[in-house]
């Protein structure tokens, strides 16, 4: 028997380094190259890393939590060396398919229940077993509104004799003054630490201006009341997103990424952009690609896509990479103003507010409007405040007068 050490695969293009979320084998467990072995997280997505050899884990290198480098040791296992015969396996998204259970020799082994991190955390600070849940997702997938539906049947069953509850980790450490401290890992970090640079490295300047979309709101309603199934109904982006479409290809300079080291300026043909999206596992960029191809139904179909893959956890590594420019939305909650941070290394982001009932003075007297305000941040490195105000300028008249969206040539 020889010790074979196992590296951290390259878990996608550009990523030098991933953190340790979870380890799903444990020293003197036997794997094969079928066995899943740990799930790291980039700053795009989580994904599974599998073993390349048949053995025994003799070592892990690693803590969950601690950020490892690519090509550094992941895990030491005993096999033979003339089974070594290709590099580690990395799949992804987490997770997008069913995960077949390592093949031993002894007692056979149950299948890992398929669930996000997020849905694996929450269910262990409910004491629930995700064996005992039949998923609704996809290949059987756990999802949150599975465990919701697990709370409920619980809070709905009769009272039985009173047990003692069985014994937890707390998810945070309580000082005795009654402060909890909470580790900060995994998606939240990676939030942290991508907002930090944004804000330290980026001048940023934002530019504000309201929008009357009275008219858009009633095609909206027009055609949403033609929608079947209603679950296709339209919301405000696609038509936002198709506005940003129209917008950079008057100004392609907004559709960019600016690389500060290499001191360029990339623009780009395709407009893949982003859509910051709330998740159980914080605030992720899902990515409608090449929405310059794309009708507004197409568009919002797309959205809708992209933004529940995330939000479920099955979205996939070109689901969460590779936006030009940047939408971020808080809906009905989304106040007066905001000042959106940039998704480096893109150059703007467009930030919606909540629509409501203003008077605005049109044909010589105050008329209730639907209006909303547009907040948007550039990298004033590279965007003159000219150049902000006229792309906003841009996509204001598309919103204000929606038959343009639908030419173009604009």
């Amino acid at each position: 028997m020889s010790l074979f050490e196992m590296k951290l695969p390259d878990v996608g293009e550009g990523v030098a380094e991933a953190e340790l979320v979870e380890w799903l084998v444990a020293v003197g467990d036997l794997v094969t190259p079928e066995t899943v072995v740990a799930e790291v997280l980039t700053d795009k997505a989580t994904v599974e890393v599998s073993s390349p050899v048949t053995g025994k884990v003799a070592a892990l290198h690693g803590e969950p939590g601690d950020v490892l480098a690519v090509g550094g040791s992941l895990i030491g296992i005993e096999t033979d060396l003339a089974e070594v015969s290709s590099p580690p396996v990395v799949s992804t998204p987490l997770p997008s398919r069913p995960i077949a259970a390592p093949a031993v020799a002894s007692a056979p082994v149950a299948s890992r229940p398929i669930a996000a991190p997020a849905v694996r955390a929450r269910a262990a600070d409910l004491a629930i077993d995700l064996h005992t849940i039949d998923g609704t997702g996809e290949n059987g997938q756990i999802l949150h509104t599975d465990l919701d539906r697990v709370l409920l049947d619980h809070e709905s069953a009769p009272p039985s004799h009173p047990t003692t509850p069985p014994a937890t980790t707390p998810p945070a450490a309580a000082a005795s003054d009654g402060r909890h401290i909470v580790p900060i890992r995994g998606v939240r970090r990676k939030i942290a630490e991508r907002l930090s640079d944004a804000w330290r490295e980026i001048p940023h300047i934002t530019y504000v201006d309201d929008v009357d979309v009275t008219e858009l709101e009633r095609l909206r309603a027009t055609l949403n009341a033609r929608s079947d199934p209603p679950s296709e109904r339209l919301t405000l982006l696609p038509f936002l997103a198709r506005a940003v479409v129209l917008a950079v290809a008057e100004l392609p300079s907004l559709n960019a990424h600016y690389d500060h080291q290499a001191e360029t300026l990339t623009t780009f043909d395709a407009v893949h952009i982003g859509i910051a999206t709330q998740t159980d596992d914080g605030l992720r960029v899902a990515v409608v690609h090449h929405a310059e191809q794309r009708a507004v139904a197409d568009l919002a179909a797309e959205i809708n896509r992209v933004t529940g893959a995330a939000r479920d956890g099955s979205a996939t590594r070109a689901d969460l990479g590779g936006s030009t420019i940047t939408i971020t939305s808080l809906g009905a909650i989304g106040g007066i103003a905001t000042t959106p941070i940039l998704n480096p290394p893109e150059v703007a982001i467009v930030g919606v507010n909540k629509i409501e009932t203003r008077p605005v003075w049109r044909d010589g007297a105050f008329q209730p409007r639907q209006v909303l305000n547009l907040s948007s941040s550039f990298d004033h490195r590279m965007i003159d405040g000219w150049v902000a105000a006229t792309f906003v300028q841009h996509i204001k008249r598309l919103l204000e007068t929606p038959a343009l969206l639908f030419v173009d040539d604009v």
